[in-house]
């Protein structure tokens, strides 16, 4: 009996420590896992914040421009105003309305040129940290097939 004993003992010892080095072996894979989505989460968190930092910037540079623009749109007006009530004849007043219209005319695209440059480059700026995530996600799904 005693060597029955023994055997039911030794038995039972194998499978505790065979299912203490599963669970074992389970919570540190879970644990790893787990690792992995944080820091998988965290550069996730710091690519959002770069773009939103991007996008930020790139407003603040289109606001500047366009109060730059106004600034600049209203002097000449007033200069454009001045000079138009110095005119001497009808021909001179129209001569310099004329010439206003073009300069405001070729600013204000020169203008529209400048913002849509700035609003394409902030936007570029703005996703490229978010397009560099999604290509690891990628790169990351293709590994793992």
């Amino acid at each position: 009996m005693a060597t029955a004993a023994d055997t039911i003992k030794s038995t039972t010892d194998q499978f505790t420590a065979a299912g203490t080095q599963a669970f074992k072996d389970s919570v540190e894979k879970t644990l790893s896992g787990i690792n992995d989505v944080n820091t998988y989460s965290k550069k996730n968190l710091e690519a959002v914040v770069a773009s939103v930092t991007a996008a930020t910037k790139g407003a603040e540079a289109l606001g500047a421009q366009a109060i730059a623009f106004s600034k600049k749109s209203v002097e000449d007006q007033v200069a454009a105003s001045k000079a138009l009530a110095g005119a001497k004849s009808v021909q001179e007043a129209v001569e310099l309305q004329t010439s206003f219209a073009k300069s405001a005319l070729e600013s204000y695209l020169a203008n529209v040129n400048a913002m849509s440059e700035t609003v394409t480059a902030s936007v570029k700026d703005a996703f490229k940290p978010i397009n560099e995530r999604a290509t690891a996600l990628v790169e990351r799904v293709q590994a793992a097939r």
